[in-house]
């Protein structure tokens, strides 16, 4: 597989009725190509954020549900990703990283892959199962993966998003989760990698839990993290507020929140005056 890069056109994805507002996005894409990281490129040093799975697995689903507002329903008319697409999102000096889709039928072994490029820059790895298909070769391909990866950038952390989740019951869910934590798990501790740690989320592009998992994988990108949540606590005190989060606007995730449990009511609930605050803007701005 000859590996082939390609920046995404984004008039796509806003035109299309009941799509999030132009006015509102990321600013313009790097237009140059070239991966090559030493190059004197502002993108280059910002983390990386690898999305990586099986084919048909809803990796660019997610990529576009959650940074450039397509509506789910649009994503049924997304066509298969065969480059890698690279993306910059960048809205404020917390939120500033790349996003690099792969194709499904990336080819570890070939000599076109330059494992040493694309894993060292990286601060996370995103690996997306379909929970509504057998996941036995995505579990598979998800081990060659971390432990390629990890062999070149033990720093990186490891996400394993179990994928649309929204067609199963509750007890499907957990089930899914459990075995899938287990099988991996197992299959690391066999190739004597039990320092490399694993974190699982349940998502779904129909709900806020992609939202919210991708939170919680950009917050481990933010140095100043601890800081944030230190000050959203003492916000919390003196103020008398049940819950205090601290969102990137565009994307409605939430880059710090004080030390108290996340509810995903309130989450939701937060999101959603986003939403109506974005829309009378648009209207009366």
């Amino acid at each position: 597989m000859n590996i082939q890069y390609e920046e995404p056109t984004l008039g796509s994805s806003y035109s299309v009725v009941g799509s999030f507002p132009k006015s509102f996005g990321y600013g313009g894409e790097d237009q140059d190509l070239d991966p090559d990281p030493e190059e004197a490129n502002p993108s280059a040093s910002r983390p990386r954020i690898l999305l990586m799975g099986l084919r048909r697995s809803g990796k660019s689903s997610i990529q576009k549900v959650v940074f450039h507002k397509m509506s789910p329903n649009e994503t049924l008319f997304l066509e298969s990703t065969n480059k890698i697409y690279k993306d910059d999102v960048s809205s404020s000096s917390f939120v500033s990283f790349q996003i690099w889709d792969f194709p499904g039928q990336v080819d570890f072994f070939d000599p076109t892959f330059d494992s040493e490029m694309i894993f060292k820059g990286t601060g996370a790895l995103i690996f997306v199962i379909d929970a509504q298909d057998d996941y036995m070769e995505a579990l598979g391909r998800l081990h060659l993966t971390i432990s390629r990866a990890y062999k070149v950038n033990p720093d990186i952390n490891f996400e394993v998003f179990i994928h649309k989740v929204d067609g199963l019951s509750d007890d499907h869910k957990i089930e899914t989760q459990r075995d899938v934590h287990q099988r991996a798990n197992d299959d690391l501790a066999d190739a004597s990698l039990d320092k490399l740690h694993l974190s699982f989320y349940l998502t779904s592009i129909y709900d806020h839990s992609i939202f919210e998992a991708f939170s919680k994988v950009v917050q481990k990108l933010i140095p100043q993290l601890p800081t944030l949540e230190n000050l959203l606590n003492i916000f919390i005190s003196h103020s008398g507020i049940e819950k205090a989060f601290l969102f990137d606007v565009v994307s409605k995730i939430y880059i710090a929140t004080d030390s108290s449990p996340v509810d995903m009511q309130t989450y939701e609930l937060c999101c959603d005056m986003i939403d109506v605050i974005i829309d009378v803007s648009c209207i009366y701005g």
